[in-house]
């Protein structure tokens, strides 16, 4: 009983993003009025304010540069980077713009398919805007809203701890990113987690639906809102946990489940993967190239060793499928990928529910679906 009070009451932390805005805010602030700050508060995109501590402050005079630190707090989700100095170096420009680059111990993007692009500072688009608006926001209030800025993030760590994530083998190098979509990190226990899946699935029984509509995360409901106009409360969110929702839908008495996912994530449970959590593997390469050999083979084509060492090089999926897609393929491999989706996912129910399912990649770009998906999404609206 203690270890659950335990689970329920785990401290939100806030995201390396969060810390970057933040140093970056208090590093112009001190710049403009030549006073030092030691605490400094910015909003984050979930709406929650994030007052932090300001420490390490240093002045170049000479390059016209202020630079102080944050230090990275997680609260309670198990995190690499917590304790880690997040600085940001800043001077004031003429011309308007803000420009956010990367220092020491901050990873550099090397191959294709990231959130930036290659040879970018690994600072991710939503912690670009953050720094961005916090930097204009100081302008403006200073009245210098025509100047401009330059932003340099470093994590003198950083380097080494990379070595502890997955950035070497995302093509990220030299250090870590700068990483977050809502400014706060909001850890949860795997039973917590589950729990709160059940209870979702308990109220969208109670409201009458009979087909329950699972998406793993926030891509698969931005996509339902924005291509089908679906209100994000009829879904409900499995995280990493598909066979788990599996089980929970049918305890709760749903007999249909439409999944709607990213394809990174949907891929591996065409694979077999009950929980699509990298610390259970990865694989989504193998599983794709898998797919492709079948194609192939059903086809009567030569096999393409080549081809499946370029799938295995990639660093996301939607890279992958680009190049899929050159030879012609990707309608087969994404209809087979859906198939085995949808068969898994009935296996795993034991025959107590029939499952459809919608697969897309970036950009809200569909790639395939089941027979009845479409007609279960109208049914649901």
């Amino acid at each position: 009983m203690e270890k659950e009070k335990q689970d329920q009451k785990l401290r939100n932390g806030f995201t390396t993003g969060s810390c970057a805005a933040a140093a970056s805010k208090a590093a112009l602030l001190m710049l403009l009025t030549k006073s030092d700050i030691f605490h400094v508060t910015i909003q984050t995109p979930k709406g929650i304010p994030y007052n932090t501590e300001i420490v390490d402050i240093s002045r170049d005079e000479e390059a016209g540069t202020v630079s102080c630190a944050v230090v990275k707090d997680g609260g309670d989700d198990p995190d690499v980077t917590t304790g880690a100095r997040i600085f940001a170096s800043v001077t004031l420009t003429n011309d308007g713009m803000v420009r956010i680059d990367g220092g020491e111990g901050i990873g550099r993007v090397t191959k294709p398919g990231l959130d930036q692009p290659q040879g970018n500072a690994a600072i991710n688009s939503v912690p670009r805007k953050m720094i961005e608006e916090n930097v204009r926001e100081v302008l403006r209030e200073q009245g210098l809203e025509d100047r401009g800025a330059s932003v340099v993030i470093s994590c003198p760590e950083g380097e080494t701890l990379a070595e502890k994530t997955f950035n070497p083998r995302l093509g990220i190098v030299g250090g870590i990113s700068i990483l977050g979509t809502t400014g706060i990190v909001e850890p949860m226990s795997d039973k917590a987690i589950v729990e709160t899946i059940r209870t979702e699935a308990r109220v969208r029984k109670a409201e009458g639906y009979k087909i329950l509509l699972a998406a793993p995360g926030n891509y698969g409901l931005t996509f339902l809102k924005e291509v089908y106009g679906t209100p994000e409360e009829t879904a409900i969110m499995s995280s990493n946990f598909i066979c788990d929702t599996v089980g929970i839908a049918v305890e709760e008495g749903f007999s249909k489940l439409l999944f709607v996912g990213h394809i990174g994530k949907l891929v591996k449970v065409a694979g077999g993967i009950k929980n699509t959590h990298s610390m259970y593997g990865d694989h989504r390469m193998e599983i794709l190239c898998s797919l492709l050999k079948k194609i192939r083979k059903r086809d009567g084509l030569p096999e393409d060793p080549e081809l499946e060492e370029r799938i295995m090089e990639c660093v996301t999926t939607d890279e992958a499928i680009r190049i899929i897609r050159e030879v012609g393929l990707a309608k087969e491999v994404c209809d087979e990928m859906t198939s085995s989706i949808k068969a898994n996912l009935e296996a795993w129910s034991e025959g107590n529910l029939e499952a459809e399912v919608i697969v897309f990649a970036g950009e809200n770009t569909e790639l395939a679906t089941t027979a009845r998906a479409h007609a279960w999404i109208k049914n649901l609206m």
